[in-house]
């Protein structure tokens, strides 16, 4: 047996071996199938996330749904808000995708029986919120959408270190469109009155879509690709680091890992704090809007902006990730203060902040990652990837719990009047 051969044959017992070769024939140039993983990618993100989207789009409906007492509750107190948050909804649909994503670096990588799982998780999840009869059987819906969500994250971003480091903005990209089809889609279907059941039926084509994406359309990595790199990257890789091995060494890597996990979490809190803590809350009376529907609107806007920053890395990249916190903090004041006091004139004017929102929130996903891809080498962005990505959903969790004590203590103050309007 020849040594390529030999090789190869190791390769496909296990693809964890890439071998550098004295003449890289296969770069990203020269590769006409790369099409398949960048592809391939795109669609794993879209598929992955649009499970988490729809849920917290539909959290005002499930909330509506089984606690109707909540109407009096509402004209009651003035504000016309409902006193359960939907933040309880956003805790449902990402507490269960931490839990998972903190366990996964350190679990065997059995990638084939990962994604059987995400895609079954997510099918499932669709399956009970569609046909919940009690609150209960709704939000294990929510919390089984939120676990596949996980598992699908943590995998495909660590199997990412294995192919080109362009698949990173294709996946993100993916993610940032399951935002924008995600809540558009339920929107939509719900603005055409198509019954919650129907609506998470139809929504059911996507696990199946993931599956075919994931094991017919994206090549197996192969054992003489290397992924191509820039200048900066190569010199990290010439540094000769060895793969982590073992729990400890493992748990004292994740240090250097905080520049990118910091930033990322800051942005996330910021964030869903206004999605789900104060959205609710923003209202105009008397425009082509009612309140439901300014809800769901509100949040196919903020996806539009995560998509078009999600996409937008191979245009401009920006390394500053904590620059982005700041700004995301000044929204946190303009909404916190909107809510209390009811000051903006337009809902057009929040719909561009909202757009505002969404694009910090994409930008500093999708730029904290591709900086990864650069600076840590390939034999550790499979652990380093699947811990960062953990980062945004501790930033969510925080949000959670904030968002509900705030939400309805605005909720119990006297109703504002919007005394200017355009």
């Amino acid at each position: 047996m020849t040594a390529s051969k030999q090789q190869e044959a190791e390769a496909e017992h296990d693809p964890q071996v890439v071998v550098a070769a004295g003449d890289v024939s296969r770069s990203s140039r020269h590769d006409r199938g790369q099409w398949r993983d960048l592809t391939a990618y795109w669609i794993l993100g879209l598929c992955n996330n649009y499970g988490y989207v729809v849920m917290l789009s539909a959290a005002h409906d499930i909330i509506k749904q089984f606690n109707p007492t909540d109407e009096s509750a509402e004209s009651s107190s003035g504000r016309n808000c409902h006193l359960v948050s939907t933040g309880a909804i956003l805790l449902a649909d990402v507490l269960p995708s931490l839990f998972v994503k903190m366990l996964m670096p350190f679990f065997p990588f059995w990638v084939n029986f990962r994604i059987a799982l995400a895609v079954a998780f997510s099918a499932a999840g669709f399956l009970l919120v569609g046909f919940a009869e009690a609150e209960w059987m709704a939000l294990l819906g929510v919390i089984i959408t939120s676990a596949s969500s996980g598992i699908g994250e943590t995998t495909f971003l660590a199997y990412s270190s294995r192919y080109n480091k362009n698949v990173i903005s294709t996946w993100s990209s993916g993610t940032g469109g399951a935002g924008v089809i995600g809540s558009l889609s339920y929107a939509s279907l719900r603005s055409l009155e198509v019954s919650p059941r129907d609506t998470m039926l139809i929504m059911l084509i996507f696990p199946a879509i993931e599956a075919v994406a994931f094991w017919l359309l994206l090549r197996k990595p192969q054992v003489d690709i290397l992924p191509v790199t820039t200048v900066e990257s190569t010199e990290v890789l010439i540094s000769d680091e060895k793969p982590l091995v073992g729990f400890k060494e493992k748990f004292f890597y994740i240090k250097h890992l905080f520049k990118y996990m910091l930033p990322l979490c800051l942005v996330y809190f910021f964030e869903y704090f206004i999605n789900q803590g104060l959205f609710e809350l923003v209202y105009f009376e008397d425009i082509f809007l009612d309140k439901d529907s300014q809800y769901r609107w509100l949040n196919v806007d903020y996806q539009i902006g995560v998509f078009i920053s999600r996409s937008s890395v191979n245009v401009f990249q920006l390394d500053k990730i904590w620059l982005m916190s700041v700004f995301q903090c000044i929204n946190v004041v303009y909404f916190l203060t909107e809510v209390i006091w009811w000051y903006t004139p337009s809902i057009w004017i929040v719909f561009t902040i909202v757009l505002w929102e969404g694009l910090l929130g994409g930008g500093a996903y999708v730029n904290t990652f591709y900086r990864m891809s650069k600076e840590i080498s390939p034999e550790r962005q499979q652990f380093a990837m699947a811990m960062v990505v953990q980062s945004d959903s501790y930033g969510i969790a925080l949000a959670g719990f904030l968002a509900i004590p705030v939400h309805n203590a605005i909720c119990g103050l006297a109703p504002a009047v919007r005394s200017v309007v355009w």
